[in-house]
């Protein structure tokens, strides 16, 4: 099997050294097998991303010394696509219509803290079809309403979780690797679509991976539980399965993660106060 990896942002933000680190990893895995690297570019959070932030990923991996192939899969001019895949999934009756606003489902979830849907990163939700009247009668309304994923109808299907598994390479969070039985679970009714974003990250993500032959997923430990979810619709899609390479995450001194909501140091800031590209890949590991 070829090795085929890619490193994937939101443009949502310039990047950081957290992202110079994850895209040197994969470019490296690439190249130690002889490999194809590639770049995605995952913008359908068309409120978030701007053009700006997306023309930084380029100047900011070209700096580093990066290379990948072209053209660059921009998922926003691909919704078509993600929509054929969401119809498949309506079609078979796996994923539910879902009005509830974002406070209604806290509020629901509150008034059940111990119930069925409990993950690791907290409560999440779980829910159910509407009747065909009430939705319709929502529907003429002109309610807007998020596509959900029915891990109930997704259960039935697969016939259980017990054959849905996944190769770890690397490791998770709790030092998981090797073979890992996937636990959708964890991730609740997820949101496929909602009307101001077409597609959501887990259904694109998959989508993406297949079409463009992702053999191995190299990215960090903060994405270890999202493999659970797009193990089940890869499943549910008939899609292949990659083998995935989590790797650690990087902290500050005060051992925080570097993250965009926490304003950590960009690469062009980097890049403005004199670091070079060689002195940024020594200081991550990358020789």
């Amino acid at each position: 099997m070829s090795f085929v990896t890619r490193f994937a942002p939101s443009p949502t933000g310039f990047l950081h050294r957290g992202h110079a680190f994850s895209a040197l990893s994969a470019q490296a895995a690439a190249r130690a097998e002889g490999g194809r690297f590639l770049l995605r570019v995952e913008d359908i959070d068309l409120t978030r991303c701007r053009p700006e932030y997306e023309q930084g990923v380029y100047d900011d991996l070209a700096w580093l010394g990066l290379e990948w192939e072209e053209p660059v899969r921009r998922q926003s001019a691909h919704f078509d696509e993600y929509r054929g895949a969401l119809d498949q999934l309506i079609a078979r009756g796996l994923v539910y219509r879902c009005f509830k606003t974002r406070r209604e489902i806290l509020d629901e979830i509150a008034r059940a803290p111990h119930g069925p849907g409990e993950g690791p990163e907290g409560a999440i939700y779980r829910g159910q079809p509407l009747s065909p009247a009430d939705e319709a009668a929502l529907l003429a309304e002109g309610r807007p309403y998020a596509w959900r994923l029915s891990l109930d109808r997704a259960q039935e299907t697969v016939g259980g979780w017990e054959a849905l598994t996944f190769t770890e390479a690397g490791e998770g969070p709790l030092g998981e690797t090797g073979v890992i039985q996937a636990r959708p679970e964890t991730a609740g009714d997820v949101v496929l679509a909602r009307k101001d974003v077409g597609v959501a990250y887990h259904l694109a993500a998959v989508f993406d991976d297949a079409l463009q032959g992702v053999s191995h997923v190299v990215r960090g430990q903060d994405l270890f539980e999202a493999t659970h979810i797009q193990r089940l619709l890869q499943a549910l899609l008939d899609l292949p399965t990659p083998r995935y390479r989590h790797h650690p995450l990087l902290t500050d001194a005060q051992g925080r993660r570097f993250a965009k909501r926490d304003r950590a140091e960009s690469l062009r800031e980097l890049r403005a106060r004199g670091v070079s590209p060689r002195e940024l890949r020594a200081e991550l590991g990358f020789d």
